[in-house]
């Protein structure tokens, strides 16, 4: 392909590096004063881009030295990245300005997470992937300790960092005992030495393991978790939101490039190793979440479960399964960003709470947002007619279609588990007394991203099929 042909299929990230940089010229120039008007600006820029992406070619082709892949799938996961960011940037303004740490960097720091995690969809390069990677990394590093005078955000920052820089230390270790193996990065030369040999050599599956761990790390899976309660506890909360929302879309999204790719010949040791990842994020999320009273860390424990089920679709390992995983992290994306911008509406005289019993008798003093969380918290647990339900179905469905029940069976169990603690927030709202009142301050975004995950929520069952469609074609194009 031509120079010409390559940047016309990676126009929308072309397009987000350079409004990055316009926005951060703009916010050195002006200052803080102008974080309202630049978090504006990211969010027509996504808006832009999701216009440029939805016009452009999806059909595969390599680029740039074949570093880059463009496909149905990638194409249909960075339109789901973009909406997230549309989500969560319009989350964030109102809340940085309350916490007063509405700093211009924000929304540049924000730009570059995605333009990195657009590129890790796109990686058909050990290179690619790890650059990609470290891109976003280093954004939600900074964005961790963005509240500058708190202790808890920087011991956040502290702990996620020094992790993180393990995570990519063992990523680097696994790409080198790769590269040793085959003698190149790309996916594709990869995946071809892998088939030309006998047995899979013990240096190969080594580097697997060391990459699909790192990977593990990335999306708050079992035993790599360690990190993911206190962060999301000690960030401030728009971050937090962000978390939960889209970094974790791109890190499974890369997984599943990867698995299916370069490692697409060893599937009988990654299927292994997802099967004991899969089983423990969801025990340990489900049972991990009954004594939290923060909704910040039961949130993270909710996280780590709903890891737990997305991975039965990876372990399947069929198209049915990956189409199971993408229409998953749709809902759980749209579900999530409702129920943080309730949890943004967590205010008492001005100042952010959360304790789970500030929601105290929230039925009665205010009545439509109490009703709205309990309608979220039915959709994340699970329970029909919401999307939550046919988000655990079809990929409960696609395991059982392939033989792996204990992991449905444990998946089921973990559901109900989990159903506990969100079935407790809906008895603290309407059957505890009304402690203190929480402010009555919820922004026009708050109000317009509560409404659309409530009309999806509610309205999935009427028109699953166009969905579920998207999900299928996304899924055939990476097989």
């Amino acid at each position: 392909m031509t120079i010409l042909s390559n940047i016309t299929l990676i126009i929308p990230e072309l397009y987000l590096v350079i409004m990055a940089i316009g926005v951060l010229v703009v916010g050195i120039i002006q200052g803080n004063k102008a974080t309202s008007n630049l978090c504006l600006t990211a969010l027509i820029s996504y808006a832009v881009a999701i216009v440029l992406l939805l016009h452009t070619n999806w059909n595969t082709a390599y680029i740039l030295n074949n570093m880059l892949v463009i496909d149905e799938f990638s194409g249909v996961i960075k339109l789901i990245i973009l909406l997230g960011m549309i989500v969560t940037t319009a989350l964030s303004t109102q809340y940085l300005h309350q916490e007063r740490i509405a700093h211009y960097e924000y929304p540049v720091l924000m730009m570059l997470a995605g333009v990195g995690m657009m590129f890790m969809v796109s990686s058909n390069n050990l290179l690619a992937l790890y650059m990609s990677m470290e891109l976003q990394s280093l954004s939600l590093y900074i964005l961790t300790a963005f509240r500058r005078n708190s202790a808890r955000s920087g011991e956040a920052a502290t702990k996620y960092f020094i992790l993180g820089a393990l995570s990519s230390g063992i990523m680097l270790f696994g790409i080198s005992l790769i590269y040793g193996f085959s003698g190149s990065l790309d996916f594709t030369l990869i995946a071809q030495a892998v088939s030309k040999t006998g047995p899979i050599p013990p240096s190969f599956t080594i580097g697997m393991v060391f990459i699909i761990a790192a990977l593990a790390f990335k999306i708050s899976a079992a035993p790599f978790h360690m990190w993911t309660p206190d962060v999301y506890q000690g960030a401030p909360t728009s971050v937090t939101a962000f978390f939960s929302i889209v970094p974790k879309i791109a890190a499974l999204a890369l997984l599943m490039r990867v698995i299916y790719g370069p490692f697409s010949m060893a599937q009988e040791q990654w299927e292994q190793i997802l099967y004991f990842v899969s089983l423990a994020s969801l025990l340990i999320g489900a049972f991990g979440g009954l004594a939290q009273n923060n909704i910040k860390r039961l949130m993270a424990y909710s996280a780590i479960s709903h890891m737990g089920y997305m991975l039965i679709g990876l372990v399947v390992g069929s198209e049915t399964g990956i189409a199971a995983v993408i229409l998953y992290l749709l809902i759980y994306m749209v579900i999530t960003a409702g129920i943080f911008a309730v949890i943004l509406c967590m205010r008492k005289n001005g100042m952010a709470t959360y304790s789970i019993d500030a929601l105290s008798g929230l039925s009665v003093t205010n009545p439509m947002l109490a009703y709205a969380m309990a309608v979220l918290m039915f959709a994340i647990s699970g329970i029909p007619p919401f999307a939550g339900f046919f988000g655990k179905f079809f990929i409960f469905n696609a395991a059982i279609a392939q033989g792996y029940y204990v992991l449905a069976l444990s998946g089921v169990i973990a559901s109900v588990v989990a159903a506990y603690y969100y079935l407790r927030i809906i008895k603290v709202m309407f059957f505890d007394k009304p402690i203190d009142p929480l402010d009555n301050n919820i922004g026009i975004e708050r109000r317009v991203i509560l409404l659309g995950s409530l009309v999806f929520v509610t309205g999935f069952i009427i028109i699953p099929a166009h969905i579920i469609t998207f999900a299928n074609g996304a899924a055939s194009s990476l097989f």
